[in-house]
């Protein structure tokens, strides 16, 4: 009877361990029955923002980004300061670059009225930067959800744990390095870089100092960056075709027309040249490896199960 009892005890613990790997492990159907409507609603709303403004699709994905390589995607980018923290938006990386933080608000409210308190501003985050891309005409991916919000955020976390424009190639690798992946993942994570646009205050030095780069792109971009002022002056990072996410980006970088330091780094000598080359002749492969780099980085270090909350406002943490 005594083993029998035991034996039944060992059943029920095994099961009960079994069950929390399971709820802390993301799920593509994690929703399904909690809040079935949340993917539609989320992707009408970034429809809708890309639309208005095909910017805010780079935009959005850049803060998918931001979040997860700050102590992992926890949706700690979207917290405003409190008196108890300094969050990440005035960090170096993001001050006066980071936007969207308003289609967020508009999302999470309207999912909120959906069913309220069960969509994580992380998940929202994930599920937006895959939109983003569909929308820009580029790959699609299963997005892992189940994750949970943070509840606090670190100003010098997000300073040292998101890779500035200036960082050569071994810095770039290295970077990624850090947070798991491969200089191979880290060159197709890069080729985002064929949307959106950069502050003259990111690409100055390039454009007026450096030789590794195509006299007549250079002399285009200093027209609205000057030596000295226009700090927020912005240009395309892909020069080619800056509202379509392709692999024209990867086709300028072999022409000399990276805008950014970093950018022309992974055409410029070294280890990343034949993949930079490659992708530039094979769309198809860079939109295969750029979505299983997307994947992975939404599984960097995620919140699960009873860690963190689902925040009701995505700019502060319940109380």
């Amino acid at each position: 009877m005594a083993s029998s009892l035991t034996t039944l005890k060992y059943r029920l613990w095994l099961c009960l361990f079994l069950l929390g790997l399971a709820s802390a492990q993301l799920s593509s159907t994690f929703y399904s029955s909690t809040c079935p409507n949340a993917l539609s609603v989320i992707k009408t709303a970034v429809n809708t923002a890309v639309s208005n403004e095909a910017r805010m699709g780079a935009s959005l994905v850049r803060l998918h980004f931001h979040d997860c390589f700050v102590n992992g995607c926890d949706a700690s980018v979207l917290l405003d300061d409190t008196a108890d923290f300094t969050g990440e938006k005035t960090s170096p990386p993001n001050n006066n670059s980071a936007r969207g933080f308003e289609v967020i608000d508009t999302i999470k409210s309207q999912v909120e009225y959906v069913c309220p308190g069960v969509v994580s501003c992380a998940d929202i985050l994930a599920v937006v930067a895959r939109d983003s891309v569909v929308a820009l005409g580029g790959p699609s991916w299963t997005v892992q959800l189940g994750r949970r919000d943070s509840t606090t955020a670190s100003f010098n976390a997000a300073a040292t744990n998101i890779p500035p424009p200036t960082l050569d190639l071994n810095g770039l690798i290295s970077s990624f390095s850090n947070k798991g992946f491969t200089a191979a993942e880290m060159v197709a994570l890069s080729g985002c870089h064929t949307i959106g646009q950069a502050r003259c205050t990111n690409f100055r030095t390039r454009i007026y100092n450096e030789t590794n780069i195509d006299p007549s792109f250079a002399e285009t971009r200093r027209l609205n960056c000057p030596v000295t002022g226009g700090d927020d002056n912005l240009a395309p990072l892909d020069y080619t075709s800056p509202t379509a996410f392709d692999n024209a980006y990867f086709t300028d970088l072999l022409n000399e027309r990276g805008l950014l330091h970093s950018d022309q780094q992974l055409f410029n000598g070294g280890s990343t040249d034949s993949q930079v080359n490659f992708y530039a002749s094979n769309s198809e492969t860079f939109m295969s490896d750029f979505s299983n780099a997307m994947i992975k980085m939404g599984n960097l270090s995620p919140l699960t199960g009873t860690s963190g909350q689902i925040r009701t406002n995505c700019r502060r943490i319940n109380y």
